[in-house]
């Protein structure tokens, strides 16, 4: 039953501009941003965010200040569109650069084509637009008032904010600038360190942390509670496993390390075992959160299934959806596709499984961002359920060696970019609903998104590769390389199962105390320094958010600065990651060449990311002018 109760901002009968050249445009631009600034954030620190709010209100700037045009609707396609490359990088980049890693390890082994790359985003991004369709009446309407989609609502608030002024987009504004000088000061000229470290040697271990924007802003967004669940899972790694470690096994040489641990350092052993022990809790948690939603993933998946023989009778603009018909057509076409491409050896039948997987992960993610949000989606979870089944099935078929395991990453691929961009276009969706959007229109916004960020994201990936590599310090890419130990885990069988088993105890344990499993794990699985500064963000967060009703209105222009923040510090990655490949008149690159070595060291260091937290709280804590 529809909800006749609920009335949008734009009503049915009335006619607004939706699909412009002017919103395909700034779209498109904002996609392929977004989709670069989020790969870039994901590799660092293995997570993404949102770009929903951020790019509506860089779209409200654009349209309703700069050029003047007065279409709420207008806004809501830009924002639905740039989306789009957010959550599709997010699903690439969690996946494919463990082919990258693959063939820097070997020659025998090639990197994927820039057009491998852009046919498998392309493929999952529109399985994600098509399995979508069938579920907005079933989660959108039929359950407003009941799924909150909590940035779906957020980006509606802002785009009706935007009616009456647009201080908003100067908050974003800001924070891209701020955020893209201290990136360039910090990693372009290295005037001072981005990371610190001290060393421990009383419990042999180490601490520190990445005085960086972009992760200090990402913890205000997760808020305090998931900012101290992962911190705590940092305290775990690196102030219990890695002391008991170098206390019982000093004089050992254990594998998979090569000398004995006494001569590993904190790093050394975070990077020999650690990561295994979070790789185990981080499966641990996926698993145990895709077991516990079963039963709404089943109600929904069954309401999805009733939809496509569902014959449309509402003749409302607010309520037309794509051809099913036509959508039917296109996930054969894919099929076919998926089928025919090298990089994926599975055949017809195991076409149609990725198609059926597909759509059963794209009714998760849609259910579960309903109730937690994109940002706290465990997209990765499902990919590591995903990569299990599929690197299993593909090793008792005969598919072994690396080229089964490259088919499995990208079967991977396929479900982890379909699973994120169902959940980024539900969010979309709930915009449209609250805005007065027409639902057919949207979809179609989201696929020209989500072509411009397929074609885009392999550029992307080369390009960071050829500045850092994939898995160094710079670019960890925490979760490609889990992805990659789990493949090479059931596909070779030579994975520490012990420190594996060490993670899944963690996580049954952190499950048995009623905890999150999934941002603990994560904790534990990535570097403290990382999650340092998210837990700082998350403490100022904390902070406002006890001021009562001004706290509020101060943590809502927070999320919007730390969008900014976030934004400026991708883009200014990318723009380094360009300057480390381009080669000086000397022979060096020309990031080399205007580096400063950290001249200000550590105490600079810490007297800049000081500065940048006064001026956070005196911004976002500022009341508006009148």
């Amino acid at each position: 039953m529809e909800n006749n109760q609920f009335k949008p901002f734009i009503p049915a009968d009335r006619i607004l501009p939706e699909i412009t050249p002017v919103s395909i445009l700034l779209g498109i631009i904002l996609s392929v941003l977004f989709g670069a600034a989020n790969a870039y954030l994901g590799l660092r620190v293995g997570m993404t965010v949102s770009a929903s709010i951020p790019a509506a209100v860089l779209s409200m700037g654009l349209i309703r200040i700069i050029m003047k045009r007065d279409s709420i609707l207008e806004n809501n396609m830009v924002q639905t569109i740039g989306s789009a490359g957010e959550s599709l990088a997010a699903g690439a980049i969690f996946t494919l650069p463990a082919l990258f890693m693959w063939a820097a390890e070997s020659d025998a082994v090639s990197k994927p084509s820039f057009w491998i790359i852009a046919t498998i985003s392309l493929c999952a991004a529109l399985l994600g637009v098509i399995f979508m369709v069938p579920l907005r009446t079933a989660l959108i309407v039929e359950e407003h008032g009941i799924l909150p989609f909590p940035e779906g609502t957020a980006c509606a608030e802002v785009l009706l904010a935007g009616e009456e002024g647009g201080e908003k987009s100067k908050l974003v504004f800001s924070g891209l600038g701020i955020s893209a000088i201290y990136k360039f000061l910090a990693d372009g000229v290295k005037l001072f360190p981005s990371e610190i470290d001290w060393t421990i040697k009383s419990l042999k271990t180490g601490f520190g942390m990445d005085i960086l924007p972009a992760l200090t802003s990402v913890g205000y967004i997760c808020g305090l509670k998931i900012a101290s669940y992962m911190f705590t899972g940092g305290l775990i790694g690196w102030f219990v496993v890695i002391p008991l470690i170098s206390f019982f096994g000093a004089n050992d040489i254990i594998s998979p390390a090569r000398v004995p641990v006494a001569d590993l350092g904190a790093w050394g052993i975070w990077s020999n075992y650690i990561r295994y022990v979070g790789a185990g809790a981080v499966a641990t948690g996926g698993i145990i959160s895709l077991l516990k939603s079963m039963p709404t993933i089943v109600k929904t998946f069954n309401k999805a299934i009733k939809q496509f023989g569902h014959k449309e009778t509402y003749e409302a603009r607010t309520n037309q959806d794509l051809s099913m018909k036509a959508l039917i057509v296109m996930a054969i076409i894919i099929m076919l596709v998926i089928w025919l491409l090298p990089a994926i050896p599975v055949g017809i039948l195991g076409a149609l499984i990725i198609v059926v997987f597909g759509f059963f992960f794209a009714t998760v993610s849609s259910r579960m961002v309903g109730l937690v949000g994109s940002s706290n989606n465990p997209v990765s979870g499902m990919s590591i359920a995903t990569l299990l089944i599929a690197t299993a099935l593909l090793k008792a078929t005969g598919h072994t060696g690396i080229a089964g395991m490259t088919s499995a990453i990208c079967i991977g691929t396929i479900i982890c970019i379909v699973s994120a961009m169902a959940g980024d276009i539900s969010q979309d969706l709930k915009t449209g609903y609250i805005v007065g959007a027409t639902p057919k229109k949207q979809q179609l916004g989201e696929i020209i998104g989500g072509v411009a960020a397929a074609l885009a994201i392999g550029g992307i990936i080369y390009l960071l590769d050829a500045a850092w590599g994939f898995g160094s310090k710079e670019l960890p890419a925490p979760q490609a390389t889990l992805m990659k130990l789990v493949v090479e885990g059931v596909m070779g069988g030579n994975l520490p199962w012990t420190l594996v088993a060490v993670g899944v105890g963690i996580g049954i344990l952190i499950e048995l105390l009623r905890i999150p499993v999934l941002p603990v794990a994560i904790g534990v699985y990535l570097p403290i320094h990382l999650l340092t500064p998210i837990f700082i963000g998350g403490v100022i967060r904390g902070f406002f958010n006890k001021k009562g009703e001004n706290g509020k209105q101060i943590t809502e222009k927070g999320v919007l600065y730390s969008s900014g923040l976030i934004a400026g510090e991708g883009l200014i990655g990318i723009l380094l990651a360009i300057l480390a490949v381009i080669p000086a008149s000397t022979g060096k690159s020309v990031l080399s060449v205007i580096s400063l070595n950290g001249m200000l060291g550590n105490a600079g260091g810490l007297i800049f990311f000081a500065l940048f937290i006064a001026i956070f709280i005196m911004i976002t804590a500022r009341k508006n002018k009148n």
